[in-house]
């Protein structure tokens, strides 16, 4: 079986490690600061030029930006080298401290209104949480005791109440996509796998739409009646594949591919490029996607063609962003749309928001995990 064909503007065998160094020396460098200029804390401001410090509160970002930061520590524990220098704190060091700067910013709790918002923080602590047992690292204490904290949030929210799935916000209204996938694939990694196959049961049965074989946004009970939000992002479709892969099992793995293949058909370009979904939250849609097409592209499980179209994707994606940057004098910024190139959606002197660039940060991360 052929290799992934090379992208578009791709030569010879990019350095995609160094690049996602540079993203994470941009994002942390120029986005990143103390909270409230406390010694030992560290979060990201949502947008630059940094308006204040008492800017909107994105507590979602954040928990991406953890994440972000611990795809770095990975590569600086197998490497060895650190990411912005000897002089800087290792990612490993960033993402503890920004941990507990979302605690402080969140007014001192973990909680909060939202359980995607909660899934995505307890996921990346997660994965912080066992880099840090294999570095021997301090912190374990606390990485448990945000799941102690969280994990009751998301049995709470995964109720029977239209015929399954998890409530997206405490309005407890709307059952979705965005909430039922990270929360089932946190039952699957701590050990509760028949819940998270329940949630994912009431996907298929709930949320697939038929004719694209794309999961659809989500659903609410009106007069009576179960009326389906019929959007479909590339973001729902990410973590839903990542619970497929978690949990396993020929019927899971077939569905796997089906959706590589269903994403490769509506949601990318020529070139294998997938779309963005703009700015705020959306600035990050995309790349939630490209990090669970990595993993399915390094899954042996899958079928070869399913890998090979997960690698085209994530190599198409990440080449485009790599390609599309522009550098203003300072830092490097990188397109909120990987189809087009930056000097179009960030025009110079443009207020950058920080989705966007977690975003390529992480899609850059996901290539060089697989190259």
């Amino acid at each position: 079986m052929a290799g992934p064909e090379v992208p578009p503007g791709a030569s010879g065998n990019p350095d995609w490690a160094g690049r996602a160094n540079q993203a994470a020396r941009s994002v942390t460098r120029h986005f990143g600061h103390r909270l409230l200029w406390l010694p030992g804390t560290h979060i990201a401001a949502p947008l630059r030029p940094f308006p204040s410090p008492f800017a909107p509160w994105n507590y979602w970002w954040q928990a991406h930006y953890v994440d972000c930061l611990v795809d770095a520590d990975s590569r600086e524990l197998a490497s060895g080298a650190a990411f912005d220098g000897g002089s800087r704190p290792s990612a490993g060091r960033l993402a503890s401290r920004l941990v507990t700067s979302i605690r402080l910013r969140n007014g001192l709790r973990y909680v909060n209104s939202y359980y995607d918002d909660m899934a995505w923080l307890a996921l990346a602590v997660l994965r912080l949480d066992a880099l840090a047992a294999k570095a021997g690292k301090p912190g374990r204490r606390r990485n448990a005791r945000i799941q102690e904290i969280l994990t009751p949030q998301f049995e709470s929210a995964s109720t029977d109440d239209l015929g399954g799935g998890t409530f997206w916000s405490t309005a407890r209204d709307f059952k979705n996509t965005p909430a039922t996938a990270p929360v089932a694939l946190h039952f699957a990694r701590t050990g509760n796998p028949e819940r998270a196959q329940g949630l994912l049961d009431w996907l298929n049965a709930t949320l697939i739409d038929p004719a694209s074989g794309l999961y659809l946004d989500g659903a609410r009970m009106q007069g009576g009646k179960l009326v389906i939000a019929p959007e479909i992002y590339t973001y729902n479709q990410g973590p839903v594949l990542g619970v497929l892969l978690e949990l396993g099992g020929d019927a899971n793995l077939d569905r796997a591919a089906g959706l590589i293949a269903s994403i490769a058909t509506h949601l990318a370009g020529d070139g294998h490029v997938l779309r963005g979904e703009g700015t705020g939250d959306r600035g990050l849609f995309t790349g939630i996607l490209v990090r669970y097409l990595a993993l399915a592209a390094a899954d042996p499980r899958l079928p070869e063609p399913s890998r090979d179209t997960s690698r085209q994707l994530v190599f198409g994606t990440a080449e485009a962003l790599w390609t599309g940057r522009y550098d203003d004098g300072e830092w490097t910024v990188f397109s909120m749309e990987p189809q087009r190139p930056a000097i179009e959606t960030y025009p110079p002197g443009t207020a950058v928001e920080l989705s966007t660039q977690l975003q390529a940060w992480m899609v850059l991360e996901a290539a060089a995990r697989i190259e």
